[in-house]
């Protein structure tokens, strides 16, 4: 199989899509960020002095997943129709799991815009909480659905 941001040259380039019909696309991303109890007790009691950590990680979210053109450097600007950031508090970990789902009609997928939308959640809950736990880990960060386009569906077993 043959990486498509590369030409024959090897050279990467932004993948022609113009000829590729419109569909519905969607993609699922998810990831964690796990915390030391103090800083899970912080979030978990909305006691963070920069403010609400998972609302504002979730707009961070929404944020990145419309700026993913301007940060992947081959990555098509799509007309987002929908983004939707999750986080929720996990006792287990302990932290926090993220979750966003990206839609789009258009020519190619929403997979680096879910990713985008996960990691940009992931580094404000790391960026509100650091102060209390610099050892914090962002991790798992993977696409879990992928519907639309050629390639059809994709789910992560």
């Amino acid at each position: 199989m043959a990486l498509t941001h590369f030409d024959a040259k090897g050279d990467a380039h932004m993948v022609d899509v113009s000829d590729k019909p419109v569909t519905a696309r969607t993609a699922t991303a998810r990831g964690h960020v796990s915390m030391s109890r103090e800083a899970f007790d912080l979030i978990r009691e909305g006691r963070a002095a920069k403010g609400d950590v998972l609302a504002v990680a979730r707009l961070a979210g929404i944020m990145g997943a419309k700026r993913t053109a301007d940060l992947i450097p081959l990555c098509h600007p799509l007309p987002i129709a929908r983004v939707a950031v999750e986080l929720d508090l996990d006792e287990a970990l302990p932290g926090v799991r993220i979750e966003a789902t990206v839609r789009t009609t258009g020519q190619t997928g929403v997979e680096m815009e879910a990713l985008t939308a996960v990691s940009t959640a992931a580094l404000t809950v790391y960026d509100m909480v650091k102060a209390v736990d610099r050892g914090m880990q962002i991790g798992g960060i993977r696409v879990t659905l992928k519907e639309g386009g050629k390639s059809g569906r994709y789910e992560a077993p």
